[in-house]
């Protein structure tokens, strides 16, 4: 009889686990059987889960983490508790989430009989109760708040929306914030891309240009033996300067395994010039969740405007202004060799290299290559103001301009005057314009880029069994010996590895034209 019953259970859970294959995954998936708002209300963001529903709802979610919140409807402090928890989930569950895919969260109400065996489950001794994990690993038979060795954890500290978030963002190594909106959505759109405070949202457009043109050179195959060096070299520019941290050490990462996935005489067609393509190995070059697949300071008002262009040039600029003098012409050379060899627009990137080509004189310090850049830009904008102008392919909202504008750098003109073909004549005070570029792609982009340290995204999992990027909470979390010393040893590795490389830029001469006729 029991063997029976077993197997009936067995095959009800197959076809659980069926049906909810062929349905809407996540928050999505209750919904559409009718379930899952909070509260009773419709519209809730937090998903209202039962001992019905809780396992194969967490089962099925996509999403790398959940939040559940066990609460008692009864409950004062639940009910004012509501409207932060509410104000969080809307950042990740729902049609308009500003970040879906991250983390689903759920409530269980303790108060209804049907869910106080599950409450029960969970040690649930106070209200509101918060418990963060991966979705999956909420089926466990018995869990206590410091239980050793569980990929779950009690949150100790969201007694209110800012306070859970800053828990979450310390978990994952993130930077979300309460005012973060979807960006599919016009209306929530920033329309001057001139405001000087926009710039702080670049810095996400930086990361995500990185992670696109990472997956760009996995998907076409473009690592080969003649575009190897130029590679190693533009990520080691990236590992002692790039602004985004989480892009610093993915950029590391990649390089201290680059010989085991390219060695020097490995073919593209070869089978193992997949190997990274096909293992998801060399992911996340900037962290989780990225590329996020939208664009925030670098999104144009037309799907085909603005974008990745837009992310490389700040990529570009707020490297500039961040090397050393003596690092410049090897900056310089890197930066050329890298479009050169990995910028899949053909015209662009040949435009670009013939740029590159008419230097003559070798960069001698940081404001002589930040220069150049931000006068190759200039000349980039000219010819394509005239090419959108005749061909009617402007962006209205961001059409382009004689950069900066005097909004943003009144003291960078002596003086202006329009021509005859529709252009700008511009007197530059070209100091005034370095000092504008050291500080808005400088201090202004990561002013406020909020992001733990290096060290705090090193912890070693189970569930991945590799680094993952999600940091530890200061006071709940337990790490085991061999884990903590092989953080530190990374961190060790990690920070020797990017002095060495950093050291041995600012001792190499590079003469761009020699590297480029090798090309």
């Amino acid at each position: 009889m029991a063997a029976t019953t077993a197997a009936v259970a067995r095959l009800l859970l197959v076809l659980v686990a069926a049906f909810l294959g062929s349905t809407p995954r996540g928050a999505d998936a209750l919904r559409s059987l009718g379930v899952g708002t909070a509260g009773g209300e419709h519209g809730d963001a937090a998903v209202d889960l039962d001992a019905a529903n809780f396992t194969a709802f967490l089962h099925a979610a996509p999403e790398s983490f959940a939040v559940v919140e066990f609460f008692a409807h009864w409950c004062p402090a639940c009910r004012n508790y509501k409207p932060h928890y509410e104000k969080v989930a809307k950042l990740f569950n729902g049609p308009d989430a500003a970040h879906p895919g991250n983390i689903v969260m759920a409530r269980v109400d303790c108060a209804s009989k049907v869910n106080v065996e599950l409450c029960n489950k969970f040690s649930v001794d106070h209200y509101p109760f918060l418990v963060w994990g991966p979705p999956a690993k909420f089926d466990s038979p018995q869990w206590k708040p410091k239980q050793e060795n569980s990929e779950l954890e009690l949150i100790d500290d969201g007694r209110t929306a800012e306070r859970l978030l800053k828990w979450i963002n310390k978990k994952m190594g993130s930077s979300f914030s309460l005012d973060d909106k979807k960006y599919e959505n016009e209306s929530a759109l920033p329309k001057n891309a001139s405001d000087p405070e926009q710039i702080v949202r670049a810095i996400y457009d930086a990361e995500e240009a990185t992670a696109h043109a990472w997956q760009i050179i996995l998907e076409h195959k473009m690592v080969k033996p003649e575009t190897r060096d130029s590679l190693v070299r533009f990520l080691q520019i990236l590992v002692s300067h790039h602004p985004s941290k989480r892009c610093r050490r993915g950029s590391a990462d990649l390089l201290i395994n680059f010989d085991d996935h390219w060695h020097t005489n490995l073919s593209s067609s070869s089978p193992e010039s997949l190997t990274l393509l096909t293992s998801g190995a060399g992911d996340n070059i900037c962290g989780k969740g990225v590329p996020r697949g939208y664009w925030m300071f670098c999104r144009g008002s037309k799907k085909e405007t603005r974008g990745f262009s837009c992310g490389l040039w700040v990529l570009l600029h707020s490297l500039t202004v961040r090397i050393g003098d003596g690092e410049s012409q090897s900056t310089f050379t890197s930066m050329c060799d890298f479009i050169h060899n990995f910028f899949i627009c053909e015209e662009c990137r040949n435009h670009f290299y013939e740029m590159c080509s008419s230097v003559s004189v070798p960069f001698k310090s940081t404001r002589d290559l930040s220069l150049w850049l931000w006068r190759a830009h200039n000349k980039v904008n000219e010819r394509l103001m005239k090419e959108e102008k005749d061909l009617d392919t402007a962006d209205p909202s961001f059409p382009k301009v004689i950069w900066p504008p005097k909004q943003l750098c009144a003291s960078c003109y002596r003086s202006s005057s329009g021509t005859a073909d529709g252009t700008m004549q511009v007197e530059w005070d070209e100091d005034e314009v370095f000092h504008f570029l050291v500080d808005y792609y400088g201090k202004k982009l990561v002013s406020s880029y909020k992001e733990t340290s290096v060290d705090s995204h090193l912890q070693v999992t189970k569930q991945v069994g590799s680094i993952s990027d999600d940091s530890s909470a200061s006071s709940a979390a337990t790490v085991p010996i061999g884990a903590a010393l092989g953080v530190a040893v990374a961190s060790c590795t990690f920070g020797a590895l990017a002095c060495f490389w950093r050291t041995q830029q600012k001792n190499r001469k590079y003469y761009h034209l020699r590297s480029l006729k090798k090309i």
